[in-house]
């Protein structure tokens, strides 16, 4: 039996019919055509498909499309603003911290999440909080830079 579930996606209403138990990568990636989150492990243990939902990083994979019901979803596509690239996607730019690209969304949507809570994180801080999010390319101190970074631009802009 289909199911409507009705969600904001980066900011616009949206209305999928769903069948059962469809994860919300797949709504994302198949039923909404937003095609930047990425498919990793399936088990949400590598963070490829970090997306945030009502501001807080999820592992879309393991996370069912029901229980989205009335919640703001964010995906790397929301995060850019009339063409402009948001602080976070620049820093990861300019400190070369995305190499082969693969894991990049989830790292950004999982760092903004983390920057939404904690504007000026210290190192140490980044790195417990980005633990989730799995980089085979190994640009992990990049990435770590960028977040500062990205931190501090956010926080001019407040």
């Amino acid at each position: 039996m289909k199911k409507t579930i009705r969600f904001k996606l980066n900011g616009k209403p949206v209305n999928v019919e769903v069948v059962g138990d469809e994860s919300l990568l797949t709504v994302i990636r198949t039923n909404l055509n937003q095609t930047g989150t990425k498919f990793g492990c399936g088990l949400g243990q590598c963070g490829t498909c970090t997306v945030l939902v009502d501001n807080e990083p999820f592992q879309s994979c393991t996370t069912y499309i029901e229980d989205m019901e009335g919640k703001e979803i964010t995906t790397i596509e929301g995060m850019v603003t009339n063409e402009v690239l948001h602080p976070i996607q620049k820093a990861f730019v300019e400190h070369d911290a995305l190499q082969c690209g693969f894991c990049t969304p989830g790292m950004i949507m999982n760092a903004f999440g983390l920057l939404l809570k904690n504007p000026e994180p210290s190192r140490d801080q980044i790195i417990k909080g980005m633990e989730q999010n799995l980089c085979r390319c190994g640009s992990y101190n990049r990435i770590v830079d960028a977040i500062q970074t990205a931190g501090i631009e956010m926080n001019k802009k407040i």
